[in-house]
This record gives C-alpha cells, structure tokens and sequence, in this order.
C-alpha cells in the first residue's frame, strides 16, 4: 500500500511537471510565432513529413476502420431488419469521432515519436546548444514550424480519413449487404450535418498542437544518452495520446451538451 501511494505520488508531480512545461513551451511558442523571420520552407518541410509521409499509413487504417465498423454495426442491424440505418451510424460515428480521433493517433505514434527522437538526439548531441550559440532561437526554429505544420496538415488529414473510411463502410454495405449505392450515398448525406463535419475538424487542429507541443517539450527535455532519446520518445507518444483523449472528450461535451 505504501509503493502504491508513493507510485501515484510521483507520478502525480512528474504529470503536474509536465502541465507545467508544456504551458511555458506554449507560451514561448505562440509569441516566436509571430515574430520574423518567417522560414515558410521550414514550415512546408516539416508539412509534408506530418501530412503527405502519412498518407498511406492514414489510409489504410481509415479503410479497414471504416471495413470493421460497418460489419459489426451490419451484425446488430440485420437482427432488426434495419440494415438501412447503417450509412448514417457509420458516417456520424467517423466525421464525429472515429476520423479525428484515429487520425490523431496514428500521427502521434507516427510523426509525434520522429519529433521526439529528432529532438532529443539534437538535444544529446549538443545541436540545440550550439543554435543558441549562432544567436537562433530553438523554439521558433525548431518548434513553431511543427507546431503550424500540424495545426494545419491535422484537419486535412482528417477530412482525407474520414472521406476513406465512408468508402470502406461503402463497399461493404453496397457489395456484402446489398444496399443500393445511390441509396447509401444518399442516407449517408442526410444523415450530416455542417456542425458534425466542422467540429471533428475544429478539434483536430487542438490534436495537432497536443502532438507537436508534447512531442517537442520531450524532445528538448532529453537525459541519459540513446537511452533518454528511448523513453523521451515513449513518454511524447503515451502522453500525447492521454492528452487526445481526454481533449476529445471534453470538446464532445462542450460541443454536444453544454452548447448544443
């Protein structure tokens, strides 16, 4: 009993620790933001790392999300004859949630892991120390680009999943249950609405900062060698996807019952 409560002690503050660096990290972020010079190039590169890299990774978890979802709501519809309703479960369920939040993931455990170990090894080898050194800042030149490039690419990414993941719960209603394509295309949009496309958007782009701000205050705050550089880039990954889910359920509490 005595471990245990000492356990959750520690690991209470290390979490507290955390809060605490990644509000200073933002802050000395969002004000770097703004300030020239402005390296666009830097900001595209690290773009297509996060977005275009991920494509087929995005892909093919969409698909076969979109594949599982639509078999096992099939298996509980078809005891009650209402196969019809498939569509709009499935749409809702990954423009709502399944998109954005699967997204995230796989970029976290994806990019959010590379921006760790990136980092972190900079960090080891002294290449953060001697920026300062040549008078550049390594927040603006290390952190801001990836913080725009995943606020930006995330939401795109996103809309991109959730077009992938309608297609594979397509195929499966029209050529394994038989629904008519131009009925399933037609449920399908009726069931959404502007407001569940916008806010599963409006969320990711807050997926996209939790991985970048998580993964690069662990990068910068790396000890120990490779060792370090190992669990830096474990911590950004298992944090990043604690604080995703709980940003998840708070936007979904806040956008479909506090202010409705």
């Amino acid at each position: 009993m005595t471990y245990f409560l000492i356990e959750l002690g520690r690991r209470s503050l290390n979490f507290l620790s955390l809060l605490g660096g990644l509000s200073n990290l933002i802050a000395q972020t969002v004000y770097w933001t703004f300030k020239p010079p402005f390296r666009r190039h830097r900001i595209f590169e690290q773009a297509k790392k996060a977005g275009y890299d991920s494509l087929p990774i995005v892909s093919l978890v969409a698909l076969f999300i979109g594949f599982i979802f639509a078999l096992q709501t099939a298996y509980f519809m078809q005891r009650i004859g209402s196969e019809i309703y498939i569509a709009s479960m499935v749409a809702l369920s990954i423009v709502r949630e399944l998109g954005p939040v699967i997204t995230a993931l796989v970029v976290a455990g994806r990019v959010g892991a590379a921006i760790a170990a990136e980092l972190g090894s900079m960090q080891v080898t002294e290449q953060i120390d001697a920026l300062e050194t040549f008078a550049t800042n390594p927040i603006q030149y290390l952190v801001v680009p990836r913080f725009l490039a995943l606020s930006i690419v995330l939401p795109i990414l996103t809309l991109y999943a959730n077009l992938i993941g309608i297609l594979g719960s397509y195929f499966i209603c029209v050529y394994k249950i038989g629904i008519s394509s131009s009925m399933y295309i037609k449920i399908t949009f009726d069931a959404l609405l502007y407001k569940d496309l916008f806010t599963g958007l409006a969320k990711t782009v807050f997926f996209g900062m939790i991985i970048a701000f998580v993964s690069c205050y662990e990068g910068f705050n790396v000890e120990g060698g490779a060792e370090g550089v190992g669990k830096a880039t474990m911590r950004a990954v298992v944090s990043a996807f604690i604080l995703i889910i709980m940003a998840d359920c708070l936007f979904t509490a806040i956008f479909y019952f506090i202010f409705p």
